[in-house]
């Protein structure tokens, strides 16, 4: 299936690198404009050089998402230059340590949590009102499937996964009467660097490619798909329930 998303604005964060750099690049293919954040300016100049390089255009945006100021003029901007949002990936992320909950440093776990939940929750307020402007607003917020398994010596990531989600099927209940569509998404085990540091003694070659993923990411950020409040499973190519209040 053709997706076309010309004339449309999408926001990604984490586009420098991994799922975001190619969910990002696969957007722009698309017909979309890419807003494309991220902290490393030289990933973000070579997410540009590949989208024009595809014939798409971008607009990139450096900033740290622990700066929450940034995060609360994004949509200001967003909206005196555009008037409107019609795609967000929630993609941005860290992983912070692998181990026992009581040896987790508490910079560390904080920094995990305003990284992957309190930077969600802002960017989320943010951007709603121009979600809300789109005829076909679409939201993803990328998890993991450690939100549900509680892998042991994955605490600090598990926890800020499973809120990530916990505010993603909220804010899906809160507009599923408006034209926005927000779900969830498990990407599953990634050729990144981020599983490459999770799991340094796997052999990468076995697993998908961001680039694999991010196809696979496309279908749920067009206008034709209409499930919200759900979890999509990359690997079973699925949505999940998760059952939305009456």
């Amino acid at each position: 299936m053709t997706i076309d998303l010309t004339g449309r604005i999408a926001l990604v964060t984490g586009a420098s690198r991994g799922i975001g750099y190619f969910t990002a690049l696969e957007l722009a293919k698309a017909g979309a404009h890419v807003i494309a954040c991220a902290r490393t300016v030289g990933g973000l100049e070579e997410l540009d050089d590949a989208i024009q390089a595809a014939g798409g255009s971008a607009t990139l945006v450096p900033f740290d998402l622990a700066d929450m100021n940034a995060i609360d003029g994004l949509g200001a901007s967003i909206n005196e230059r555009w008037g409107k949002l019609d795609i967000l990936v929630a993609n941005a992320g860290v992983l912070g340590v692998i181990s026992p909950i009581g040896h987790i440093e508490a910079k560390v776990f904080e920094k995990v949590m305003n990284i992957n939940v309190t930077s969600t929750w802002r960017l989320i307020r943010s951007v709603e009102p121009l979600l809300i402007k789109s005829d076909a607003g679409r939201a993803i917020l990328l998890s993991s499937g450690v939100a549900h398994s509680c892998r042991p010596f994955w605490s600090a990531y598990s926890a800020s996964k499973a809120a990530v989600e916990a505010l993603g099927r909220t804010w899906a209940a809160e507009t599923q009467k408006t034209a926005l569509r927000i779900n969830c998404v498990n990407p599953g085990a990634t050729r990144t660097a981020m599983r490459a540091q999770a799991v340094p003694g796997e052999d990468p070659s076995t697993l998908p490619t961001p680039s694999d993923v991010a196809k696979t990411l496309l279908p749920l950020l067009a206008p034709e798909q209409t499930e919200t409040g759900k979890l999509f499973s990359v690997r079973d190519n699925k949505f999940l329930d998760y059952p939305l209040p009456e």
